[in-house]
């Protein structure tokens, strides 16, 4: 498709939003299109795994809360967690950036404090989009209170993607 067809696909489908929730269908689209626009435009591959972290944890909240059955205890979570490992996990070859943590406090070279560790950097990064996509909600309720109930339109969705893609700038700048 033509980015044109597709940004126009895009505000079409998110001028049709009526109802906004936390971890609505628009969170995850949102999210998806933001790590597909990284990915097209050359991204870091950290950066494409913060997105890809947040659209599994998002997408988990949003199908664990369509399930009103609960089969099993913590059933939320599971899904959620199952939706990380099942979305994360099989792209981690694509999506790995490894960094050096050097660590050089006492002992001999290759002693636990003097040596140093690989960090995946995709991994780390995915779970800290997850993070955010978990903490927007109540950060978006904290922020309602303060302004006595007040709220601006879409402001979940706003405040999920914009520190997402701030994140994204701070972890492409740094790595």
């Amino acid at each position: 498709m033509k980015p044109t067809l597709l940004l126009m696909l895009a505000l079409f489908l998110f001028l049709q939003a009526t109802i906004v929730l936390a971890h609505c269908p628009l969170c995850t689209v949102g999210i998806a299109a933001a790590a597909g626009g990284a990915a097209y435009f050359g991204v870091d591959k950290a950066v494409i795994a913060l997105f890809v972290g947040a659209f599994a944890i998002s997408t988990g909240w949003w199908v664990g809360r369509k399930i009103k059955k609960q089969v099993i205890p913590h059933q939320l979570f599971w899904i959620i967690l199952l939706s990380f490992v099942l979305t994360v996990i099989p792209l981690l070859p694509l999506l790995t950036t490894v960094y050096p943590l050097p660590i050089f406090l006492t002992g001999d070279y290759g002693s636990w404090l003097n040596r140093t560790y690989v960090i995946n950097l995709g991994l780390i990064t995915s779970i800290v989009g997850g993070v955010v996509v978990s903490i927007a909600p109540w950060l978006s309720a904290k922020i309602s209170a303060m302004r006595q109930g007040k709220t601006i339109p879409f402001q979940g969705v706003l405040l999920t993607i914009g520190l997402l893609i701030l994140l994204s700038i701070i972890t492409q700048v740094v790595m």
